[in-house]
């Protein structure tokens, strides 16, 4: 029987909300399953000091090497990336960082076959800026390695002045003042992206997250594809900066109308070729992504973010769809990782 090891750096899996969604998926599916930290792993007996889930706590036990390992947070502490690079040699990981977004972005643009839903961006510098914000008028800039839209600031040329919107505060800048501006976010490692409007009827910015996974016979599936609803005069639609969700046909039906089916299956049709063209362009097999559009008014759709590791969908309580994926494709790494 398979034995799948869930690797994290939180010593209690009570800690973890998801370790127990694994833990029953991992039941529901038939393999053994445990949960253990870095700390755990003795390299010299070739053994692991991990939990297992039984009658409703976790129980210490020894278990040899796992079959796969869904590595589920990074290392924390140079000891920790030690016994995190042995294991990683030696066993089969579900999970592979694909990179931050300038590399995801440079690694599309490289391959061409979607570089037409690619929205135009650059590493921050003053001279960028001003060649970007003359070319497009409205602009947004972002961290490079940022998370659930923080630091995100957008802003649109004017006759003598910059309207700016930071935080959902609203305020003018004049030319005089911006390069100053402009050169301490530099220091910061910000992107500069031509901006895309994406507005709902009501005047909210939204996008949609499409989630996928990798099944029991490593084939890509929808998980779930939800609409993100950022607050009115918000400039991001992040759950992260106050923003909400709603079902996906709901909100189709009321912004798109007669045609929103089509737009349904356009979404799902996305979703899954882009994913196997963009797993296509690693060295490494990957396992999950969240992948963030727009659609613009000519209906349209633009490439916002690709996340490594996204979080569980916010509707319809999908956890365990998640895990069941993820739990299963597990399997499917250790049975072809026996056979060669």
């Amino acid at each position: 029987m398979t034995l799948i090891g869930m690797l994290h750096h939180r010593a209690d899996p009570n800690n973890v909300k998801k370790s127990y969604a694994y833990a029953a998926a991992a039941k529901a599916e038939g393999v053994n399953f445990f949960y253990f930290t870095p700390g755990k792993v003795n390299i010299e007996k070739q053994k692991i000091l991990g939990k297992v889930y039984e009658s409703g706590e976790w129980i210490e036990r020894e278990f040899p090497f796992p079959d796969v390992i869904y590595n589920s947070s990074y290392p924390i502490g140079d000891k920790a990336e030690d016994i995190f690079d042995y294991l990683h040699d030696r066993i089969p990981f579900t999970s592979h960082s694909i990179g931050d977004k300038l590399s995801v972005y440079n690694r599309l643009k490289r391959a061409k076959e979607f570089e037409q839903y690619l929205i135009p961006f650059q590493r921050l510098t003053v001279q960028r800026f001003f060649e970007m914000i003359q070319r497009y008028e409205k602009l947004i800039l972002k961290p490079l390695s940022g998370h659930q839209g923080m630091g995100v600031i957008f802003i649109e040329k004017g006759i003598d002045h910059y309207k700016m919107n930071v935080a959902g505060k609203i305020f003018s800048m004049s030319e005089k003042r911006l390069p100053d501006f402009i050169s301490k976010l530099q220091e910061q490692d910000y992107l500069v992206q031509k901006f895309i409007s994406c507005q709902m009827k009501a005047g909210h910015v939204y996008d949609f997250r499409l989630h996928v996974q990798k099944n029991g016979e490593g084939k890509w599936v929808i998980t779930s594809i939800f609409p993100r609803i950022g607050q009115l005069g918000s400039i991001t639609s992040n759950m992260g900066s106050g923003g909400y969700s709603t079902y996906l046909d709901t909100f189709l039906k009321t912004e798109f109308d007669e045609s929103w089916y089509d737009i349904k299956r356009y979404l799902e049709q996305f979703a899954i070729s882009f994913s196997n063209h963009f797993d296509s362009l690693y060295d490494r097999s990957l396992d999950e992504l969240g992948i963030d559009v727009g659609m613009d008014a000519n209906q349209k759709i633009w490439l916002f973010e690709v996340n490594w590791r996204p979080g569980p969908p916010i509707v319809n309580n999908l956890e365990l769809d998640v895990a069941r994926n993820t739990i299963q494709y597990a399997r499917y790494l250790a049975e072809k990782n026996k056979k060669t």
